[in-house]
């Protein structure tokens, strides 16, 4: 094979790849976007804030250590998400009915339809339980877009690598003599020429 056809072909799939690259990278991006803007929108309009520095609601060690950082502030992203449904809700559920889910105090109460202690725990728990799944959800949800962003900058730094990579290949096609061949082996030219 002429080494200037291998040159050229192995240039123009660099073309196609770094194209690719760029367009991965795009549809990362987009979707990190979507995905981040999304999350703070749904947050932004639930008016959920963090208790303010210094709350007795952070003097516990179960809350104050995830949550001091975000004193005062009003919960807009999925790492608040997190923290505010894993070491504030999750912290106060466990105090409603010793530790018990909403599927295991529901029994009860329909065992039980008079007790009115055990309906408010099923009501308190089956709102606390929603509201804890739902901002684990926008937590996921924000997650992948964070996957998203870091794999966009990688497809990005990948496509300037490769183009770099195909220029080179450009740059070498003009500077092989048009006869020169690739893969064959320097002892059988040297035969031909004797």
């Amino acid at each position: 094979m002429k080494r200037r056809t291998f040159d050229t072909l192995m240039s123009a799939g660099g073309v196609v790849v770094t194209l690719v690259l760029v367009v991965v990278g795009t549809l990362a991006f987009v979707g990190y976007n979507f995905a981040n803007s999304n999350v703070h929108q749904q947050l932004a309009e639930q008016k959920i804030f963090f208790p303010q520095k210094g709350s007795p609601a952070l003097a516990s060690p179960e809350i104050g250590p995830f949550l001091n950082r975000y004193a005062g502030q009003q919960l807009v992203t999925g790492a608040q998400a997190q923290a505010y449904a894993d070491h504030f809700i999750a912290v106060h559920l466990s105090e409603v009915a010793g530790g018990q889910t909403y599927a295991q105090v529901s029994s009860q109460a329909l065992a039980n339809p008079n007790d009115a202690k055990l309906q408010g725990q099923v009501a308190t728990l089956f709102k606390g339980e929603t509201l804890r799944g739902l901002l684990l959800q926008a937590y996921a949800f924000w997650k992948i877009g964070q996957i998203a962003l870091i794999g966009s900058i990688v497809a990005f730094a990948l496509a300037v690598v490769m183009g770099l990579l195909t220029i080179l290949g450009f740059w070498h096609l003009r500077r092989v003599a048009p006869e020169e061949e690739i893969l064959v082996p320097h002892v059988s030219m040297a035969r031909a020429a004797g």
